[in-house]
């Protein structure tokens, strides 16, 4: 499918009017769509108004059969669709986008429902089983009215061209995480032998500990830690806190016990300080985060990564507004990042996504080398650690 030429976008925020559409077919062109799809999903991130994208995917079609196929599926959209429903190539030549901005005036599985069966009229069987609809809700929801903490790539197009367009600089992301995995465990093994057995005679229990987190896209995986808190304890403690940190109305506690800056105040932390539910060892482990070494057993996995974002508790994500997930959508995590460097806990929940934000929008691999030489020292400091 042959779609216009296209120009270059230096302001995301352009209108709808400025963008080019596939003459032949009426649709936008992947790039504009793509665009649009980025801007919808942003103004929903501040309204919290649903939107809904219908895929309809023509990649088990050969090539050769496409164009009657786009005729027909042109001709069923535009007896079934709005005018206000934009209609473009989410794939050139391969699959076709309607988003939907509007949701309150349809039933989604009706819509879904309706096109089928025009599609159904219009087409032999063969190549309707050939196709592939989908519907993709954003934000998306759980039965429980709550947002499911787990991203769908399909509404993120514009990452996943990222991903393409720096494979090489990914590609040497991963490598360095092997490699820099690798060196710490072998670097660290004196640790790995000496904290079991002080976490064993400290207190019974295991001594790693093992705790869902979200990856990329909100993906689950198991987090590794050295346990620094006695077993059986009371989780709903730390729920409520970050429930409260990150509406904005968690208090302020004094670090350090109470000991002063350089300007003489004391210094303010946002975390639970003098918590009777951590052990006399695994305190000293959290002041100087080697608490965090066996996660490089998650990076050589490929779970995380050693310079990203933090990897999130489910029901953290549960209390995020919706600006906060992009933090979890475009990078890995990591062990450690920009709100590791420049403060920890003595920054407040939002100034840390907007950090994490920062480094998502600015990443390169230069900048990860940089949080790396960055991150010794701030350990040291141990500024927010607790």
């Amino acid at each position: 499918m042959k779609t216009s030429s296209m120009n270059k976008f230096d302001d995301i925020s352009g209108s709808y009017t400025d963008l080019m559409v596939d003459q032949a077919q009426g649709f936008y062109a992947p790039e504009s769509f793509q665009k649009i799809l980025y801007l919808e999903r942003k103004r929903r991130e501040r309204s919290l108004k649903p939107m809904l994208l219908m895929l309809v995917d023509m990649a088990r079609i050969i090539e050769e059969e496409r164009d009657p196929v786009v005729g027909k599926i042109v001709s069923v959209l535009a007896s079934s669709t709005r005018e206000t429903d934009i209609k473009g190539w989410y794939s050139e030549g391969e699959i076709i986008g309607v988003l939907y901005t509007e949701m309150n005036a349809f039933d989604e599985q009706e819509m879904l429902k309706k096109i089928k069966g025009g599609l159904e009229r219009d087409l032999l069987s063969d190549l309707m089983q050939k196709l592939e609809l989908s519907i993709h809700v954003f934000p998306q929801r759980q039965q429980n009215g709550q947002c499911d903490p787990a991203e769908n790539p399909a509404l993120y197009p514009d990452v996943r061209k990222k991903f393409s367009l720096k494979r090489g600089a990914f590609l040497a992301k991963r490598t360095m995480d092997i490699v820099g995995s690798i060196f710490g465990l072998v670097l660290f093994l004196p640790l790995f032998l000496f904290i079991p057995i002080c976490i064993r005679l400290t207190s019974p229990g295991p001594i790693l500990f093992r705790q869902e987190r979200l990856g990329l896209y909100g993906k689950k995986f198991i987090f590794l830690k050295f346990r620094t808190m006695y077993v059986n304890n009371d989780a709903t403690v730390h729920q409520e806190y970050v429930k409260k940190l990150i509406a904005g109305s968690a208090e302020e506690n004094e670090g350090d016990n109470g000991k002063n800056g350089s300007n003489g105040q004391q210094k303010k932390v946002f975390k639970i300080t003098n918590d009777k539910r951590i052990t006399s060892v695994g305190r000293f482990l959290r002041k100087t985060s080697m608490d965090e070494l066996p996660q490089f057993i998650n990076v050589l996995r490929g779970e995380m990564s050693l310079v990203g974002p933090r990897p999130p508790i489910p029901y953290e994500v549960q209390n995020y507004d919706l600006w906060h997930r992009c933090r979890v959508v475009e990078v890995k995590p990591g062990i450690t990042g920009l709100w590791q460097v420049m403060g920890r806990s003595s920054t407040t929940f939002n100034e840390m996504v907007r950090l994490d934000i920062k480094y998502v929008r600015e990443w390169s691999f230069w900048l990860d080398l940089k949080i790396l030489v960055m991150t010794p020292w701030a350990v040291l400091r141990g500024k927010g650690a607790f």
